[in-house]
């Protein structure tokens, strides 16, 4: 049964999260005039597949690990003398009829969209959901910890990380995740004094969060609206912040996960409730958004930074160089593919 669980779980994660990315590439197609001729959940061969009035093939794909649009003419980006060459009715609805700025729009709308997900998802929760708030209240420092050594003690009260109010302990959890490069201005209450202290750069500050100390809290709409908006704000930070340091060596790349740790996470959450799976669906989501946005090629991000450089240029980039770039750029991604499933088969074999 958990097996199960866990698998209907990655299945409805990743099929709302790839739904609503590729759904934004196909609106804004649409929008521009350019022809959509595929929308696929998954790869390989179709399970189910169906044509709209428009001619778009919808269909559900045998692995479900993904999706995507084919948008006609899109890769004729960097062969423009194919698309010159073609018959005034074949480049009605292509890719590279529509302007430049409406081709930016078509990439990003994707990521885009993931980013709407997420922000409605966390607004919702913070709308309808009652949440009792773990307040930053500490019950105990590990000893020889960087917060023992700064001079934490039990009872104290984090107040602020780095000039950022904290008002629970997942606001805690974050802002150390975002200083965990650098030395972290820390202010705590004790009593009715107020201390600054300063951290030493670590990815563990050695708290123990004081269970018993919580607040229940509701937040109205403007309310949600805001705190969905801050929380879609933080998490693509952090994660900016965690590859960041993976980079520069600060973090270990073991941290990566494939799609076996979406699947166990995703399982948990839905064997926690719904609630728990739409945070699952959020986090993912801005996931999704933030690494589609690296300036890396075959990534969203790749081709918007093209687009900017070749509007800012007056030139069209193209030939040998570029197909050399791009095929490095799946190469890169089947490294980190292959680095993902090995840090999960190790985590789960005990390799």
């Amino acid at each position: 049964m958990h097996t199960i669980t866990t698998i209907i779980a990655l299945l409805i994660v990743l099929g709302v999260v790839v739904f609503i990315h590729e759904l934004g590439h196909f609106l804004a197609a649409r929008w521009a005039g350019v022809r959509v001729d595929v929308f696929s959940i998954g790869f390989g061969p179709a399970i189910i597949k169906w044509h709209d009035r428009r001619g778009t093939v919808w269909k559900i794909a045998a692995l479900p690990l993904g999706g995507y649009v084919s948008i006609y003419g899109q890769e004729d980006m960097f062969n423009r003398k194919k698309y010159a060459e073609l018959p005034k009715e074949k480049k009605v609805g292509h890719y590279l009829s529509a302007p430049a700025w409406k081709q930016f729009i078509i990439i990003a709308a994707g990521v885009f969209m993931n980013f709407m997900l997420a922000w409605g998802i966390y607004s919702a929760i913070f709308m309808f959901k009652p949440r009792t708030v773990q307040l930053p209240v500490v019950a105990q420092v590990i000893r020889g910890s960087t917060a023992f050594n700064a001079g934490v003690k039990s009872g104290d009260v984090i107040v602020k990380i780095d000039n950022k109010n904290i008002t629970n302990w997942g606001e805690l959890v974050i802002a150390k995740e975002l200083a965990a490069s650098h030395p972290a201005r820390v202010v705590i209450a004790r009593g009715d004094k107020m201390i600054n202290m300063e951290f030493e750069p670590a990815t563990r500050w050695g708290l123990v969060a004081d269970g018993s100390k919580t607040e229940f809290r509701k937040k109205g709409f403007f309310g949600a609206i805001y705190a969905g908006a801050r929380e879609t704000y933080y998490q693509s930070k952090t994660l900016l912040v965690v590859l960041k340091q993976i980079i520069t060596g600060d973090r270990s790349a073991k941290q990566l996960g494939s799609f076996i740790t979406i699947a166990q996470v995703s399982g948990q959450a839905l064997a926690n409730g719904f609630f728990a799976l739409l945070s699952i669906i959020a986090l993912l989501s801005v996931n999704l958004g933030v690494i589609n946005l690296l300036p890396l090629p075959v990534l969203d991000g790749g081709y918007l930074l093209i687009l900017i450089i070749e509007g800012a240029t007056r030139k069209k980039l193209g030939g040998k160089g570029m197909d050399i770039v791009i095929v490095c750029g799946w190469i890169f991604l089947a490294f980190v593919f292959a680095l993902t499933m090995w840090n999960d088969l190790a985590r789960v074999f005990g390799l």
